[in-house]
């Protein structure tokens, strides 16, 4: 599994990184991105869907990996 932030959608509420700060980062303008590449380690998933599910604009994306 891998989050990702669109930027265009981001409006910097930075909710995301106040329930996940170890999947989000934020850059000067509270705006988030993800941390490193993005992979969730099994132990952070209910973190990173909770993240998606408190982005008011939905600007946090989960893609689950195949297979």
């Amino acid at each position: 599994m891998k989050v990702r932030v669109d930027p265009e959608r981001c409006e910097g509420h930075s909710r995301c990184h106040a329930l996940a700060p170890e999947l989000f980062a934020l850059d000067d303008f509270g705006n988030a991105t993800a941390v490193g590449d993005g992979a969730v380690p099994a132990e952070l998933e209910k973190k990173a869907r909770l993240a998606v599910a408190n982005c008011p604009e939905y600007a946090v994306e989960i893609a689950e990996d195949a297979g």
